[in-house]
């Protein structure tokens, strides 16, 4: 069966085998990435209409107990410059956040025990108390199931955890030991049971990558059904074991962008900053290639360059207003806007 043959199959909802995948994955031509982009913006127009939703980007720890071989805030990175934010900081990005329209937040950092489950819980009950028009979205790794129900109790809306890879040996060959593959796939099936509107992901082109590990994420994600999915080139940081790897594909992302769109049609997307950082209308080819979600840095700009997974990162000097205002007008010259909502999943 042809690439468009397959994309069309992927598009009346039927599901792919592994094998289908193996093939379009190896056999894909620039037409068959032009006829899925043109497909993918259809379908994301029938959904969301051309509305850009953006979500206020909190990075609000680069401590990390783990040590990703791909990640700039990895523990053993002894050259990043490590700080955290109080909640009194959280909540004036909060603030900032509000009054320029933004009506998700992300809060987003590394595994840090210094952040007590009851220190999270309080967090959260405050920001929902000041902004209960506001969703949560919170993206702090792997946890236990009784925490994920206490930050869901207290009033978080939604959890990012990229899976990262769903091969067992690749994830392998990305992690030190002490990480599990399986424990991060039932932390995912965990939060989605809970009731979270749950995200997961990959990067493309990460080390190790190949068609058989981008075969099983395709598989996963449809197993899944994540309300968010969050993908991006791997940008090699130098202080990692990685620093010497080539960086992911443009093409590539885009493409994997559009069939994303054409499988999960309902599916909230980034285009993401490292979308952006390596190329300099990135984020908006992800917009045309069937995205429709941006996240803005709400960060203090004191701290945004100390909170470096990659190298090159964009919009690390950028004051809150400038980037979403910057941001406004490079959607609206495409045809697209932002709004100022929560932007939740439409079933």
């Amino acid at each position: 069966m042809g690439v468009k043959k397959l994309i069309d199959q992927l598009n009346k909802e039927e599901a792919l085998s592994y094998d289908n995948w193996l093939v379009l994955l190896s056999s894909y031509t620039p037409h068959d990435i032009s006829y899925a982009q043109s497909l993918a913006q259809q379908i994301v127009r029938s959904v969301y209409g051309r509305d850009i939703y953006v979500r206020g980007l909190i990075e609000y720890t680069n401590y990390c107990k783990n040590d990703c071989y791909y990640c700039g805030i990895r523990r053993s990175n002894h050259k990043a410059e490590r700080y955290r934010l109080t909640r009194e900081e959280l909540l004036s990005c909060c603030r900032q956040g509000y009054a320029l329209g933004f009506r998700t937040f992300v809060m987003q950092g590394g595994e840090d025990g210094f952040y007590t489950d009851d220190w999270l819980e309080e967090t959260i009950h405050e920001i929902k108390r000041k902004y209960p028009d506001c969703a949560l979205t919170l993206s702090m790794g792997e946890r236990s199931y009784d925490s994920y129900k206490r930050f869901y109790q207290a009033g978080a809306d939604r959890y990012l955890l990229r899976h990262e890879t769903a091969e067992q040996h690749h994830y392998e060959k990305l992690h030190p030991k002490e990480l599990s593959f399986s424990h991060r796939k039932d932390c995912l099936y965990a939060l989605k049971e809970i009731g979270y509107q749950v995200g997961c992901g990959f990067m493309v082109d990460s080390p190790f990558q190949t068609v058989e590990t981008l075969a099983e994420d395709m598989l996963f994600i449809h197993d899944l059904k994540p309300h968010m999915i969050g993908i991006g080139p791997f940008i090699p940081h130098k202080d990692t074991p990685f620093h010497d790897r080539p960086q992911g594909s443009l093409e590539k992302t885009l493409f994997f962008i559009s069939l994303l769109r054409i499988m999960e049609k309902h599916a909230l997307i980034p285009a993401t900053t490292a979308l952006g950082t390596i190329h300099s209308k990135g984020r908006e080819l992800g917009i045309l290639a069937g995205a429709n979600v941006l996240m803005p840095n709400l960060s203090p700009v004191f701290v945004r360059k100390k909170y470096a997974l990659y190298d090159n990162k964009i919009c690390t000097g950028e004051e809150a207003a400038e980037c979403k205002d910057c941001l406004a007008k490079r959607i609206e010259s495409i045809g697209y806007k932002i709004v100022c909502e929560r932007g939740d999943y439409k079933p």
